[in-house]
């Protein structure tokens, strides 16, 4: 299992930035980072049966309060404890009802594991001024600056709205 992934991220190492990833949206619909480029990037793996599900609220104030220079793409995914089992057309009512969430969702995707989604493989592999390296939990961020570049990554204590990420910005 290690090694398929240390060989996944091998694979993705070599790319020069996120904009390099195709995802789906949590439509269904084809997207790729790249369409932000120019403004940072505020990635985050989601799950809406977990402690940290209030977050969703706060990235929502994130998203909002710094619109002109900040994009956050919410990652939902089921990789602890079955925090996010529903399906992708659930997942999106529950966090609109829930959090009036309107900023984009991908697909419900694999954040760790043999299945990891490429772009984690790359942003776990990354090189960045805190640490590499699997993810822990649901609601990791990571702030990509407006190169497509990893910048920071922060645990899933960190708030949204908290100086650590708001000063970046």
């Amino acid at each position: 299992m290690k090694l398929a992934v240390l060989i996944l991220s091998l694979m993705f190492f070599s790319a020069s930035s996120v904009y390099e990833f195709k995802l789906k949206t949590i439509d269904g619909q084809n997207f790729s980072l790249s369409e932000y480029k120019g403004k940072k990037v505020l990635i985050v793996n989601t799950a809406s049966k977990c402690g940290f599900t209030p977050q969703y609220a706060e990235l929502q104030k994130l998203a909002d309060q710094y619109k002109d220079k900040l994009v956050v793409v919410g990652f939902p995914a089921n990789n602890f404890a079955n925090q996010e089992p529903s399906a992708n057309a659930d997942i999106k009512t529950f966090c609109q009802k829930n959090f009036g969430v309107t900023f984009p969702l991908s697909s419900k995707i694999s954040v760790k594991g043999n299945d990891i989604d490429p772009l984690f493989a790359y942003l776990t592999s990354a090189p960045n001024p805190d640490f590499t390296g699997e993810i822990k939990w649901n609601f990791e961020k990571f702030l990509i600056d407006e190169n497509g570049k990893l910048i920071h990554r922060y645990r899933s204590n960190v708030t949204p709205l908290s100086p650590e990420i708001t000063k970046e910005l």
